[in-house]
């Protein structure tokens, strides 16, 4: 098989709507133009949506809804199952085209390939175990059953920054449950979901199940579909900004809601902690992703009497990354999505410094084309600094200190996110009183990656509500209808 070229892979991708099971230009004809994060040049440009785009693709799915429902689970199991296979076979194609259009190194865009298709393997299985129950009234006389059914309809909303899993883990459950489903990809990333509508066509998914709609006027396309009473779920990974809009306009309908929002988590390191597991745990939290994840480690609390020592190891660790362009060998950083992106990161750091925080490492933007920064360690980061309380979205790692272990779970807590927090300790009972207290979806414990096709995914508080993956995932597409039968 010919090596995968940043060519072959962008003559992969289509570049127009899918809907219907046709590709096809907008409605306006227009298209916008998709770019290189790491040289800004052009790579591609693709259809840009409509209201007009977004009513066809509804339209779309709302005539195959029924048909998709009734098509044999273990049907819409093997479809599953083909594009997972189909996926792992264009493995390095996909990793190229995230590499191009969203700037992380190959490696790491390969790890998401592995990742994300995890989804269709993992709902495949579900698709067939959608189960109700049948039991005997308490009263005797009638009988109690329920089943599952779908909910219909789904217009799903992805970021940017995991082109390709935050695609799957939506479209995975609710082709298992019998819903078919909108999408509506990031402007700065819409090549991979193109790329994913392409492998379900060939593996022979049904007209209208899948339909994928690309714009640069996001809001103008999005809400009709959501104000539409034929639509009956959304879900969203985004910021919590966007996701209480989103959340506003969906109550006209109801709608059945998913929302995966912003983060900021936390990284407790106890006095009692493996150091350098801890820093090996902190490079995965904090650099997976360049950064730019909402599970990303924002925050380091750690023990004042090893602060010294994670820091400086940390520091070493993350100052032997080389930083450039994803498509290099041997690069570990890639640039920040955007140009505006990399200067939020910057703001928050010299504000951060500002404020008396030092700078071990990086915190400087370098010369040149792209939209770099540079990984960055901050010490001694007092509680008002904005990156405290902000997301970070980038490769800068804050480190504040505490002395007892109340202090660090209040320090944690002390934010309006849940996501996910980390904990690191040889303490099993402080590892069962410090995951119970903290006031997050997810904690990982003695890990710095959590995230897991087969654990249930999501967030408290402003950090959204609905869990992806897991056995909870499915049911997020499902709607129990309870029958009772009298004798």
């Amino acid at each position: 098989m010919p090596a995968v070229t940043q060519k072959s892979a962008l003559e992969y991708a289509p570049t127009q709507f899918y809907i219907g099971g046709e590709w096809r230009d907008g409605a306006s004809g227009q298209a916008f133009e998709v770019h290189d994060p790491a040289t800004g040049r052009t790579l591609t440009e693709v259809a840009d949506g409509t209201t007009a785009d977004g009513a066809a693709a509804l339209d779309a799915a709302v005539a195959a809804q029924a048909d998709w429902a009734a098509t044999p689970p273990r049907e819409r199991s093997e479809i599953l199952r083909a594009a997972y296979e189909r996926v792992a076979e264009l493995t390095e194609t996909f990793a190229m085209l995230m590499t191009l259009e969203m700037g992380k190194p190959l490696a790491e865009s390969r790890g998401e390939v592995a990742y994300g298709n995890e989804f269709f393997r993992w709902f495949a299985e579900e698709a067939v175990r959608i189960h109700g129950r049948y039991a005997v009234a308490p009263a005797g006389g009638t009988r109690v059953m329920t089943t599952k059914q779908p909910v219909g309809p789904v217009f799903a909303i992805t970021p940017w920054n995991f082109p390709l899993a935050m695609g799957t883990r939506k479209i995975g459950p609710a082709l298992a449950a019998g819903c078919t489903i909108v999408v509506k990809p990031a402007s700065e990333t819409p090549l991979t979901m193109l790329a994913l509508a392409k492998v379900f066509e060939e593996v022979g998914l049904p007209a209208g199940v899948l339909n994928v709609v690309t714009t640069s006027h996001s809001s103008d396309v999005s809400e009709p579909i959501i104000r539409d009473p034929r639509l009956r779920k959304l879900t969203f990974t985004g910021s919590t900004g966007v996701g209480k809009k989103l959340v506003e306009q969906s109550s006209e309908q109801l709608l059945r809601l998913s929302m995966e929002l912003g983060g900021n988590a936390p990284f407790l390191v106890f006095d009692d902690a493996d150091i350098d597991a801890a820093v090996e745990g902190a490079m995965l939290a904090k650099m997976r992703n360049i950064g730019e994840a909402c599970t990303a480690a924002n925050r380091f609390i750690v023990h004042e009497s090893v602060a010294e020592e994670f820091a400086e190891k940390f520091a070493k660790r993350m100052k032997a990354l080389t930083v450039g362009k994803g498509t290099a060998k041997g690069v570990d950083v890639g640039p920040l999505i955007t140009e505006k992106a990399r200067d939020g990161v910057s703001e928050l750091v010299e504000d951060a410094v500002g404020k008396g925080a030092r700078c071990l490492l990086g915190g400087e933007v370098p010369s040149g084309k792209g939209h770099f920064y540079p990984p960055t360690v901050l010490v001694d980061v007092p509680k008002n600094a904005r990156l405290m309380r902000e997301e970070i979205f980038g490769p800068v790692a804050p480190i504040t200190t505490f002395a007892t272990e109340d202090e660090a779970v209040t320090l944690a807590n002390d934010t309006e996110f849940g996501l996910v927090g980390y904990v690191y300790t040889r303490d099993n009972a402080r590892t069962i009183r410090v995951a119970e207290a903290l006031e997050y979806g997810m904690v990982g414990v003695n890990q710095g990656v959590v995230s897991n096709p087969a654990a249930p995914f999501g967030g408290v508080k402003h950090s959204g509500y609905g869990r992806e993956g897991g056995f909870e995932g499915i049911e997020e597409y499902l709607e129990t209808k309870y029958i009772g039968l009298a004798l």
